[in-house]
């Protein structure tokens, strides 16, 4: 009988309040009525949206107003789907807010290339004209600067309709890996059958026992060498489908596509890989370490094989995820884990703390595992709502680090929200990490200066460090993989399942050099759902050099430091990324806070190894 209780056995406390979005599902249904006619109100502007001043502001108010409803209306059907993933009614909420989202986008196409009819000073006419459109002054020049890249209102249409089709690769790869694939069970070293699934590979890959381990690692990825095809040809497709896109409107290579739209210089990726290339000695640390802490012997001669003959005797791909510390992880209840990030964050300043408790007291968390639950953890909620936060809470050190993470999107989302109008409601990516790893960042400094339990400080070392290792160094090193295989496509050359095992292998065999490096490990790349969603994980390792960055300042220059970062995360998307860094005081077209973040890694490591 599984341990899992069901939803109704959650205390209200522990749940979030999704009924402050819509009070009943009847309401929704009245929004979502009302969407629909937002579609047709706003189809209404198109082909005189910029003939007067006047008309421009009613069109982009009629535009705002679908897109708020549209927003709510999806995030109300996903939240309560999530809640249990197996109930019909809201699978069938969640399939009509996708399908209006997309008309929505649909309707709209027409704006940007209106607006980009214009020249500045059309726009700068109309702003005198109407003086409540210089809010919108920004996001002018954001579309004006796309011109280039932006087809016309027939061909905008088209490719927004299309939008399903060109997803389809992503798709079909999902449905494959989470419904139709299904993983041996394992024997458990007491005898039992374990099940492998997606969801739990990387946990048993934590388990002590390292011939359990193994035997984990072989079935796992033995498996997905009988798909091997069937998600390579998605892959070749999506990468195809990337570079086709990007060529149609207009750009040299889908890297750079992908990039323009934060305004994000193709410099900035290249940076980042190249410094994190020229410090890969940190990383090859963190693996010794790895190897002396599951009690194995260095084998120089066997290091990088691809078919070691001798497993026992170095680090193994298998090994990769183990802990550093040995022990069982000391349990973090709730209500202890919000009283050290409530107290962890106190260094920006009152307001924000005091914003953290409230939150955390007014329902924005789904706190724990219930029946049929979506797995994972994240910050949900839109402009109109409060913000909503879905975990797994496991009362471990790991849960707690994944609440104060969710906490710092969920921040980012209320100071903008309550600062910015609608239009600089959202923001990038990449500035989007950054405030959830700051909380990260702050949370390992209080809890070491601290706690003196050696046994928490081990585990909050440990946490930090995986952490760091699979957000910088992985994440740089998916980077590397897709900039790589678009390359190859972009070149004519075929993208086949052999081709990307090497080109995944060669990654692996540097960034890993201290392990051996098998045959298994070159399908990693088949696993990975990210790699859909193009030139996006790189992101994760700029936001976490940023966040690095942000907070050693912050600890050394106290309240001006913290005021800074504050008013970055009121800015929303009012600027470009790299100027809302620089505001607050990082400058990520330097390599510095790459450096900085990879020196404070190795401070990390020199003290975790001072501890045990």
């Amino acid at each position: 009988m599984s341990s899992v209780p069901e939803r109704s056995e959650i205390n209200e406390q522990h749940k979030w309040d999704l009924e402050s979005l819509y009070a009943t599902d009847e309401e929704w249904e009245a929004a979502f009525s009302r969407a629909e006619e937002l579609v047709e109100d706003l189809a209404a502007y198109e082909g005189r949206a910029t003939d007067d001043a006047g008309t421009l502001l009613e069109t982009l108010e009629s535009y705002e107003e679908l897109m708020r409803t549209v927003a709510n209306v999806a995030s109300y059907a996903r939240m309560r789907k999530d809640e249990d993933t197996t109930r019909d009614q809201y699978q069938a909420l969640t399939a009509r807010s996708q399908s209006l989202s997309a008309d929505a986008s649909s309707a709209s196409s027409f704006l940007e290339p209106a607006l980009q009819a214009l020249a500045w000073d059309d726009i700068e006419a109309m702003i005198e004209a109407e003086p409540d459109l210089a809010d919108y002054e920004h996001y002018f020049d954001d579309v004006l600067r796309m011109k280039e890249h932006t087809r016309s209102p027939e061909v905008e249409n088209l490719l927004a309709e299309l939008s399903e089709v060109t997803g389809a690769s992503g798709e079909v790869y999902n449905m494959l890996a989470n419904a139709d694939m299904e993983f041996p069970s394992v024997e458990t070293p007491d005898g039992d059958p374990q099940p492998i699934t997606l969801n739990n590979f990387t946990t048993l890959q934590k388990k002590p026992d390292r011939d359990f381990r193994r035997r984990v690692y072989e079935t796992f990825y033995d498996e997905w060498e009988t798909v091997r095809n069937a998600v390579g040809a998605a892959y070749k497709n999506s990468v195809k489908t990337d570079v086709k896109m990007a060529r149609a409107r207009n750009y040299d290579t889908a890297r750079e596509a992908a990039l323009d739209g934060p305004n994000i210089p193709v410099s900035v990726y290249d940076t980042l890989v190249d410094t994190v290339r020229d410090n890969l000695d940190a990383l090859h640390r963190h693996a010794d370490l790895k190897r002396e802490a599951i009690g194995v012997r260095e084998s120089d001669d066997s290091r990088g094989s691809q078919t070691p003959s001798d497993s026992s005797g170095e680090l193994q791909m298998w090994d990769l995820y183990v802990p550093l510390v040995q022990e069982e992880s000391p349990e973090i209840e709730y209500e202890q884990a919000c009283e050290y990030v409530v107290d962890a964050v106190a260094p920006l300043g009152e307001n924000y703390q005091s914003r953290v408790d409230e939150g955390l007291e007014s329902r924005w968390v789904d706190v724990y595992e219930t029946a049929n639950k979506q797995s994972g953890a994240y910050s949900g909620g839109t402009y109109d709502s409060q913000p909503f936060i879905l975990m797994n809470y496991q009362d471990d050190v790991e849960s707690m680090y994944t609440l104060a993470h969710e906490l710092g999107h969920s921040l980012h989302s209320e100071y903008t929200s309550e600062s910015q109008p609608y239009v600089y409601s959202g923001y990038e990516i990449f500035v989007a990490e950054v405030a959830s790893t700051v909380n990260e960042t702050l949370l390992t400094h209080y809890l070491l200066d601290t706690v003196e339990d050696d046994r928490l400080r081990r585990h909050v070392l440990n946490e930090y460090l995986e952490r760091f290792r699979s957000t910088l160094f992985r994440q740089t090193m998916f980077a590397e993989f897709e900039h790589r295989a678009h390359e190859m496509s972009e070149a004519g050359e075929p993208l086949t399942p052999d081709r990307l095992d090497d080109l995944y292998h060669g990654l692996k065999s540097d960034y890993y050099e201290p392990a051996a490096v098998d045959d298994r490990i070159a399908r990693e790349w088949m696993r990975i759902p990210h790699f859909y969603r193009s030139f996006y994980v790189y992101q994760y390792a700029t936001g976490i050099s940023a966040a690095v960055a942000l907070v050693d300042g912050i600890l050394e220059e106290g309240e001006p430091a913290a005021n800074r970062y504050v008013e970055f995360l009121r800015s929303g998307s009012r600027e470009y990324p790299l100027e809302l860094l620089q505001g607050a005081g990082v400058d990520m077209s330097t390599p510095a806070p790459v450096e900085s973040a990879i020196d404070t890694y190795s401070e990390y490591l020199d003290e975790f190894d001072q501890l045990t």
